[in-house]
């Protein structure tokens, strides 16, 4: 904190976009380019780097600040976005019904996660029946973790109420 004069800051925020849409998602303008789109289901840290760069803008800008053209760019890159990433960086490698590679991304993303999870619960594959149990399903340690039946263990509260309760009764 210097002894200069703060600046004024209200002319800079009247071009200031505070919500960026792409498709239907709202991203936050105020942050960088990069921070927004990792905040899209799909889009993580490094494909959002793909994105801007594919795209032609500078990743560390403040998004909201871009001009149009430059946020229809990266919208144009984020909805053909298996073009601009190769194929092991795709979220849908050899899908079960298409056999394409794509990547997706928004709220199409949890559909076909759903989508997915009930295929396996309908065949009864390993991972549907762990699934259905509301059980781990990757293969992690389950004897001291993930347990769903409460707490276990010895209540001390409702002891001494017990005890206070019979004492009580004695007197």
């Amino acid at each position: 904190m210097s002894a200069e004069e703060p600046q004024d800051d209200s002319a800079e925020d009247d071009d200031l976009r505070y919500f960026v849409r792409i498709g239907q998602t709202d991203l936050d303008g105020t942050k960088s380019v990069e921070r927004s789109l990792s905040d899209m289901n799909g889009i993580g840290k490094r494909t959002a780097r793909v994105v801007a760069d594919a795209a032609g803008v500078d990743r560390m800008a403040t998004f909201g600040r871009l001009d149009d053209d430059d946020i229809e760019a990266v919208v144009e890159v984020v909805e053909n976005l298996e073009e601009h990433i190769p194929s092991w960086m795709a979220n849908r490698q050899r899908d079960f019904f298409s056999g394409e590679t794509s990547h997706i991304v928004g709220s199409d993303l949890g559909q076909k996660r759903t989508h997915d999870i009930n295929r396996m619960k309908m065949i009864n594959c390993y991972k549907g029946v762990r699934h259905k149990r509301g059980q781990k399903v990757r293969g992690q340690r389950t004897k001291s973790t993930g347990r769903s039946e409460g707490t276990i263990g010895v209540n001390v509260e409702a002891i001494k109420e017990d005890m206070a309760e019979e004492g009580g009764d004695d007197e």
